[in-house]
């Protein structure tokens, strides 16, 4: 029970996680700024042959900053801070007389932070935008959490992400829209697989631009080159060969000229090692570009 806690606790955060904004660099001395809360409760996951199986419930919430500001018009500085992170376990009781097993635990810390430099490839303005982007992950969550061990903010390992986005504009029966997609290699350390990880999104806006509705697919595939349970620790098998396929919508609601509102929802439809239960998210921004 220890392993499985460990392997998909912090898997769900891939899902979460927010991703650079698209091939649009920010313009310069512009910025995007969201205040954000993420969380899952799942007492499911996908097994490491896509099948599912029990587990004590548990729950991860994240409270993050995530910022996007134009250093110049083509180069952009990203940051995704979740300077908050819970998760917790429900206690395990025996299924025949309700005895009291282990005692449900919990723990309150900082997150693994990425920073990313986003570079736009194509001049500004451009018809079809391509950028690439370097994503640095922080090992600054916690690992190895409470008595046994199983409860992580983090993963405890530095990796290095290069992605390539490309978008466009376009009109849709009279509405404004866009469309983008990315794909990118995660180079991880400390015994992990290396991924690929690709995704597209589709989004138009309603209500003279006020109110943006997207949907998005977004997937991971591992190269299965990581340690396993027989050479490595617990801790370090948390995470790893992680594979899955992702749906998710969200809406953002311009309030004010600039300051907003979202809310999200999104899923496994497939995975390996991985949490089967959805991710909510609500959030407030700011965007100085509009």
């Amino acid at each position: 029970m220890k392993n499985i806690l460990n392997i998909i606790v912090l898997t769900v955060f891939v899902i979460g996680t927010v991703s650079a904004g698209g091939p649009w660099p920010q313009p310069k001395g512009k910025g995007y700024f969201k205040l954000s809360e993420w969380w899952t409760v799942f007492s499911e996951h996908y097994t490491d042959t896509g099948l599912k199986d029990p587990n004590l419930t548990t729950g991860v919430f994240n409270t993050a900053i995530y910022a996007e500001y134009g250093l110049t018009n083509r180069l952009t500085t990203v940051i995704n801070a979740p300077f908050l992170s819970r998760n917790y376990m429900n206690n395990l009781r025996s299924g025949t007389s309700n005895e009291l097993i282990i005692e449900g635990e919990s723990i309150n810390t900082i997150g693994d932070i990425e920073l990313g430099l986003k570079f736009g490839l194509t001049n500004p303005g451009a018809k079809i935008p391509i950028s690439m982007t370097l994503t640095l992950g922080v090992p600054t969550g916690t690992t190895g959490g409470g008595s046994l061990g199983a409860l992580q903010t983090g993963d405890g390992e530095f990796n290095q992400m290069l992605q390539i986005d490309a978008g466009i504009g376009f009109n849709l029966g009279g509405l404004s829209a866009y469309a983008s997609t990315y794909v990118g290699f995660n180079n991880r350390t400390n015994g992990y697989s290396e991924e690929i990880r690709y995704g597209v999104e589709v989004g138009f806006g309603l209500i003279n631009q006020r109110l943006w509705l997207n949907g998005r697919l977004t997937a991971v595939e591992s190269f299965k080159n990581g340690d396993t349970a027989e050479t490595v620790t617990s801790t370090s098998l948390f995470a790893n060969n992680t594979e899955f396929t992702s749906i998710g919508v969200e809406a953002n609601l311009y309030i004010t000229k600039n300051i907003g509102i979202s809310a999200g929802v999104a899923g496994a439809i497939r995975g390996e090692i991985i949490a089967a239960a959805p991710s909510y998210s609500v959030g407030i921004f700011y965007d100085m570009t509009k």
